[in-house]
């Protein structure tokens, strides 16, 4: 574990540092996930996950689960308008924790936040809020003009400060050609295992996606163990609601009783009492 201080000032322990990815590409793969709760998060953190990518919102939930793993928080697009909103949300992300910030965002964007010290990660290829300017939901990549292009936008992203990018739904020849010649950290969701960071949701890794997308692998079955579990459920409420209108629950056994003849004591102080209604 390494010791760092946060950008908020708190002393911690990383399993990665910023330094350590970057010092680890091209000779390590790096295995990242995603985590909403800490339930999840502690997952992760057991399993020997390297990294973490969460929504910014869900930072203070993730850290109680995995205190100790490297975590990118995204700056929803959506939620943050101006570039002004951008970097007062990336500051207030690292301060509470957060090892690196994600942004969709323009590279005006990413340089403001790089400007600030903080590590940057963007989005590039298939990024599924922007499809509608490739023409929907499909791979990216796939001709040499389309690969060259990314590789512009790599050069772009690497020049506005990005320490890492995203690169989702590429062709995954496009990214053993590009991540050797970019001093990016690349990330893998969908696009092969040429890159440094190899990303899968933890829904899909965990098969508790009903939908799952193509480049995902279901390594666990999820979805049928809380199957099973809401049967259990169901079967325990039904038969809780059968046992009290067929008057065998509660019972003797789950009733609470009096001392020995302190039952007749009070009824015969209640005999003597006035009724309780005139």
């Amino acid at each position: 574990m390494k010791r760092i201080y946060t950008y908020g000032g708190m002393p911690a322990t990383r399993n990665l540092t910023v330094a350590d990815i970057k010092a680890g590409k091209g000779k390590r793969k790096f295995v990242q996930t995603t985590a909403v709760n800490r339930t999840e998060a502690a997952a992760a953190q057991n399993a020997g996950i390297d990294h973490l990518s969460i929504v910014d919102h869900d930072l203070a939930e993730v850290r109680a689960g995995a205190p100790d793993t490297f975590t990118t928080a995204a700056l929803m697009a959506s939620d943050y308008e101006t570039h002004q909103d951008i970097l007062r949300a990336g500051i207030r992300a690292a301060a509470a924790g957060a090892d690196a910030v994600y942004t969709l965002r323009s590279f005006k964007a990413v340089e403001l936040l790089a400007d600030e010290g903080l590590a940057v990660q963007g989005h590039l290829g298939l990024v599924p809020r922007l499809s509608t300017n490739i023409g929907g939901l499909r791979a990216y990549g796939r001709t040499a003009d389309e690969a060259l292009q990314l590789a512009e936008d790599l050069r772009r992203l690497e020049d506005a400060g990005a320490y890492a990018v995203e690169l989702e739904c590429v062709a995954s020849e496009v990214i053993a050609e590009l991540s050797p010649r970019t001093g990016l950290i690349t990330h893998s969701i969908g696009s092969g295992d040429a890159a440094d960071v190899i990303f899968l949701f933890q829904d899909d890794a965990s098969g508790d996606t009903e939908n799952a997308p193509r480049h995902a692998k279901a390594f666990a079955d999820m979805a049928a163990a809380r199957a099973t579990l809401e049967a259990e459920r169901m079967k325990g409420l039904t038969a809780y609601r059968a046992a009290v209108l067929d008057g065998s629950y509660p019972d003797g056994a789950t009733s609470i009783a009096m001392k020995p003849g302190e039952h007749d004591k009070l009824r015969e102080a209640l005999d003597k009492r006035r009724p309780f209604h005139a």
